[in-house]
């Protein structure tokens, strides 16, 4: 097929169905999703090891550790830690465990592998990060996990980019 001369060319078969230019990204890939205060951030892809969306009752809780831990869950037979991220970042509203399934964002850094539970996931998007900003009023709990944001609008919507080595890496865990 390659060989064929008419295949380099575009004549052929498929002459006339219209020739569609694939749009090449701009940016960086992001996953975004919600808290459960209904605040929308985004992680960047290359910091994400995978998005899985487990029932609550795998997640076992294990006492005396950080209130902002859930738990742990078995995936592939490695222990992940669970945490609600929304509590980590000082959110006020709980993050509702009592639904058929949880969205937990597995982060890495080096060999640390933390769980993120959030509320909901919206997918990927493709985030050019020329165009990211200093972050306005920001509460302090949240201020050293951004990375800056996105206006995504003139009404003043915006998407905050957290920093997924900072969260790892934070002393609130050991609290």
């Amino acid at each position: 097929m390659v060989g064929n001369p008419d295949f380099l060319t575009g004549r052929g078969q498929d002459q006339s169905a219209e020739f569609q230019e694939l749009e090449s990204p701009e940016g960086e890939l992001h996953l975004r999703f919600y808290i459960p205060s209904g605040n929308e951030f985004a992680l960047p892809a290359t910091g994400i090891k995978e998005v899985l969306s487990p029932s609550p009752d795998r997640i076992t809780p294990v006492p005396n550790v950080s209130p902002l831990l859930l738990g742990t869950l078995n995936v592939r037979g490695r222990v992940v830690w669970v945490a609600d991220l929304g509590q980590f970042l000082g959110d006020a509203a709980m993050l509702n465990t009592d639904r058929q399934e949880i969205s937990v964002i597995a982060v890495e850094d080096q060999d640390i592998l933390l769980g993120l539970a959030v509320d909901r996931v919206v997918g990927m998007d493709w985030m050019d990060i020329e165009q990211i900003q200093l972050a306005g009023s920001v509460p302090d709990s949240v201020a050293p996990f951004l990375k800056g944001e996105w206006k995504l609008d003139e009404v003043g919507n915006s998407l905050r980019l957290l920093d997924q080595v900072a969260i790892l890496r934070s002393a609130r865990w050991a609290a």
